[in-house]
């Protein structure tokens, strides 16, 4: 055997990272960076095209002035923001949170998931998410050797001919209770959704938790849009006490207060819950940026007292109303969004070119990724193909849907509808 042959064999990657196909976002990046139509309008990814409030910004700035906040931060997080954290939640959750023990601060989000995920997951555990999915949820479960399991929300049957609600895309609960079996560990909800914007009704909400009660099975409720509502929020582990006991809720202040690379995320839950979440999250990283930390528990403290959460509620609302005049001018249809700021709009009308030359890495996707490779190409405009966030069997569900972000400033809004203006040649 040759030495060559001994070195590759050796360093050959895991296939938890080597068998990945081209990712959505790599496809869409490349596309925007190589597209003729400069400057690209970003309305794909779910980062904020502006800076969080001065009132948070002032808090970065003076807590690097701090030296206690340039160390380590406590692993579960800094003492003043799970405190921050608590007094802000217990009244949403109608009961005290304790900030030592029921609260723990994460590395985003994101990696508190993992870490849910990581502190409750072992090789043959069962966690059932439901379609379509934020696309992390998937890795993060099969690191740990856990085997997904996948529901459908049924799409509105009249979404591609009018406008539909948010709302409109449904549970059955049949097939949910079909997925569930002795092995079944977790099961992951998201509301507000990304990327539907659904909002789970306190009913649809009550059927998942009877289920899992009687399963027994945890909750990892993923709430990090929760500062976005339009239609009414129920938290999951507000339903009842069994409920909670099973119920971990996971928050985000980089979405709360618009700084989402300040990666500063938290679980709230019970305490025998959240002491496995805070001990695999030790292991990750440790710790999470300390200076941010105080800065959100500076947002946590003063939110209120200054009126952003209705105001910051009231303006996205603002920018989902003012860029979907942009479809109903069009006769487009879309999802009118119950909370978060993603919009799916539907483009059954618009026809793709004949012989347009797709790329190989989009000539064999779905429908939706010949739509966002074509309005990349030819309008300046990135946005997400949603199939990526379904399984192979039910992505004919969203092939004729786009999800494009409005957290942006107003004025790229507007530019952005100017140029889907250009559709009208691609429509039938």
């Amino acid at each position: 055997m040759s030495s060559n042959s001994v070195s590759t064999d050796r360093f050959r990657p895991a296939s938890r990272v080597a068998d990945q196909n081209l990712d959505v976002w790599t496809i869409i990046n490349e596309a925007a960076s190589a597209s003729p139509v400069q400057p690209i309008i970003n309305m794909g990814q779910g980062f904020y095209g502006y800076n969080p409030p001065k009132f948070i910004t002032d808090a970065a700035k003076e807590a690097l002035d701090k030296v206690d906040c340039n160390q380590y931060a406590p692993t579960k997080g800094r003492p003043r923001l799970r405190k921050a954290i608590a007094k802000a939640y217990s009244p949403l959750f109608g009961r005290d949170i304790d900030p030592d023990t029921e609260v723990v601060v994460t590395t985003g989000a994101n990696e508190g998931i993992f870490s849910a995920f990581m502190g409750f997951i072992e090789r043959g555990d069962e966690v059932i998410v439901f379609e379509p999915f934020f696309d992390q949820y998937i890795s993060n479960i099969e690191m740990p050797g856990g085997t997904v399991r996948y529901v459908p929300l049924q799409p509105p049957k009249n979404g591609a001919t009018e406008v539909s609600s948010a709302g409109d895309w449904t549970i059955n609960m049949a097939d949910l209770e079909k997925v569930i079996n002795p092995k079944t560990k977790m099961i992951v909800l998201n509301s507000p959704h990304n990327p539907v914007g659904k909002i789970l009704s306190k009913s649809e909400l009550q059927a998942i938790g009877d289920l899992c009660v009687k399963h027994n099975i945890l909750i990892l409720s993923d709430e990090v849009y929760d500062r976005l509502p339009y239609t009414p929020f129920t938290r999951m582990a507000t339903l009842s006490p069994e409920i909670a006991a099973q119920t971990l809720t996971v928050g985000s202040a980089g979405k709360n207060f618009y700084c989402t690379g300040w990666r500063v995320g938290y679980l709230t839950g019970p305490a025998n819950l959240i002491r496995y979440v805070a001990a695999a999250h030790t292991r990750i990283c440790f710790s999470s940026v300390s200076p941010l930390q105080e800065a959100a528990a500076v947002g946590f403290e003063r939110a209120e007292e200054l009126g952003f959460w209705e105001q910051g509620r009231k303006e996205m609302l603002g920018k989902v109303e003012r860029f979907c005049a942009v479809f109903e001018e069009l006769g487009l249809p879309y999802s009118k969004p119950e909370g978060g700021y993603f919009v799916l709009a539907n483009f059954a009308r618009v026809r793709l070119p004949e012989n347009y030359d797709f790329p190989p890495q989009v000539a064999h996707r779905t429908r939706d990724f010949k739509l966002a490779w074509l309005l990349i190409m030819e309008l300046g405009v990135a946005t997400i193909p949603p199939t990526d966030f379904y399984t192979k069997q039910n992505a004919w569900m969203a092939e004729d849907w786009l999800r494009f972000a409005v957290c942006k400033e107003d004025d790229v809004l507007e530019g952005a509808k100017e140029r889907l203006r250009g559709l009208r040649k691609y429509m039938q």
